[in-house]
């Protein structure tokens, strides 16, 4: 399937995990995660209003800028990798996050 791009996840205990998402269907990367069965808070569904599924970049890909939602929710978060830290809900899957690397955040895990 060529619409698959693959990112690495490390989960809170620091193991490594390479997963694949589809980047045609709308998927963000809290829904590959958890499609791919690790553990993700997540606590209001994808609606950047508890930074529950924070996670820290870990190398540059082409991320889309933040939205005003996301930077505010960031901004009143406590441990988080600021500007690093990105809310996993809010990055959608697109063929330029192909290889990107994160790790999840403090909070996270269920």
């Amino acid at each position: 399937m060529e619409n698959l791009i693959h990112i690495n996840v490390t989960d809170l205990l620091g193991k490594k995990h390479k997963i694949q998402a589809p980047s045609d269907m709308g998927l963000n990367l809290m829904e590959a995660i958890r499609a791919n069965d690790m553990q993700i808070k997540a606590t209001c569904g994808g609606m950047a209003m508890c930074a529950s599924c924070h996670v820290v970049v870990c190398n540059s890909r082409a991320l889309p800028a933040m939205s005003e939602d996301e930077e505010a929710m960031l901004d009143d978060a406590f441990l988080l990798d600021i500007p690093h830290s990105r809310l996993s809900c809010q990055l959608k899957l697109t063929p330029e996050l192909d290889g990107l690397e994160v790790r999840l955040g403090e909070g996270t895990g269920e």
